[in-house]
């Protein structure tokens, strides 16, 4: 599993950072905040990142490949992450898909023991504000800017 999340976090890696104007949005390690998924085109704003704003009071911050059984608990919990909405630009997801989701809906999974892998380099510094570092680094899945680099 861990292996085709990596697979389609690589094939979904961008080189443009997120353009949010002005100001430069940061991620959970302090850097330039990373664009998330284009497909399906995920973020709060649907501009592929997990920015956040004070429009955004589900604090859709944080960058998950989100995992079959991620989905199961978010449905259980009241938030069908699987069935398409149009209405909202919402594709419904599989297992694999980068998303951005809520702070907090992503702490009770992880304390149930269910967190979806999550992308730090994509997820909004904001995060922070409702999830730990360290809960978000012991389900971290990043991959390096050259994956070459995992081979050393």
């Amino acid at each position: 599993m861990v292996a085709s999340a990596l697979r389609r976090a690589l094939q979904q890696r961008r080189c443009a950072r997120c353009d949010t104007g002005p100001v430069t949005e940061l991620n959970v390690l302090g850097g330039e905040l990373e664009p998330c998924g284009t497909d399906p085109l995920t973020g709060y704003y649907r501009d592929g990142c997990c920015s956040t704003g004070p429009d955004d009071l589900g604090s859709h911050t944080i960058c998950s490949v989100v995992t079959a059984e991620f989905l199961a608990h978010q449905a259980s919990i009241g938030n069908d992450l699987s069935t398409p909405m149009p209405q909202y630009r919402f594709p419904g997801l599989v297992p694999g898909d980068r998303w951005c989701v809520t702070a907090r809906n992503w702490l009770r999974a992880y304390h149930d023991g269910v967190a979806a892998p999550v992308v730090l380099a994509s997820t909004h510094i904001r995060a922070l504000e409702i999830v730990t570092l360290d809960a978000l680094s012991q389900c971290a899945v990043d991959v390096p800017a050259d994956p070459r680099d995992l081979l050393d």
